[in-house]
């Protein structure tokens, strides 16, 4: 396989209001003594398969943002759209074939995801590779936000964002999606855990 084919961008989605956290900018919030956002940096370059190129989604504090020495692109949609919008601004800007899409609010995500979801979405040939992770209650659920997209989905996005689509999945069940369960014996049941409030990102910093 020609070496171009492997090649990955990472986005990390840090574009969100922070309502939860009484509005304040999530990826810059304090994790083991560094930005959330910089945490997600960092597991990114730890990759098993590299990722050659990071951009950071966001759309205040840019300049902090852009501190962390990677390309910084607020979403192309006004009125904070959600994550989608992120999507949509990574793929308009990824110069590789895949884009890998995280969030800056789970910094325990598994250092084999990139290998795993990119193992799946060339021995499916899919459009898509989406990580998938237990509940409490023992039931495997998607990790829409974890996610392996070929660049080539770009227009069929700008076409739903455009008529007015937000919703992940219902973007995702249009194409062929692969769903990558982190289920096996050596997963941390906490890899996709997130700190949506001030208190999850205390009990995230104690795991």
């Amino acid at each position: 396989m020609n070496p171009t084919e492997l090649a990955i961008t990472g986005l990390i989605l840090a574009g969100g209001r922070g309502m939860r956290m009484g509005g304040i900018d999530k990826g810059m919030q304090n994790f083991r003594g560094l930005p959330l956002a910089q945490q997600t940096l960092i597991r990114l370059q730890g990759q098993s398969h590299p990722v050659q190129k990071v951009l950071i989604n966001a759309n205040r504090n840019l300049a902090a943002y852009a501190s962390l020495g990677v390309p910084v692109w607020p979403d192309s949609i006004d009125g904070y759209a959600g994550p989608l919008a992120g999507f949509l601004t990574g793929l308009e800007r990824c110069e590789t074939p895949l884009l890998l899409t995280v969030p800056c609010d789970s910094p325990l995500f598994p250092l084999d995801l990139v290998e795993r979801l990119y193992q799946a979405i060339h021995a499916q040939d899919a459009d898509m590779a989406m990580a998938a992770a237990p509940e409490a209650d023992g039931t495997v659920r998607a990790q829409p936000v974890f996610c392996l997209l070929k660049t080539g989905l770009l227009e069929s996005l700008v076409k739903f964002t455009h008529s007015g689509g937000r919703k992940i999945d219902a973007w995702t069940s249009q194409h062929h999606c692969s769903i990558v369960p982190f289920d096996q014996r050596g997963d941390s049941a906490n890899a996709f855990a997130n700190a949506n409030t001030l208190a999850e990102l205390q009990q995230l910093q104690a795991l």
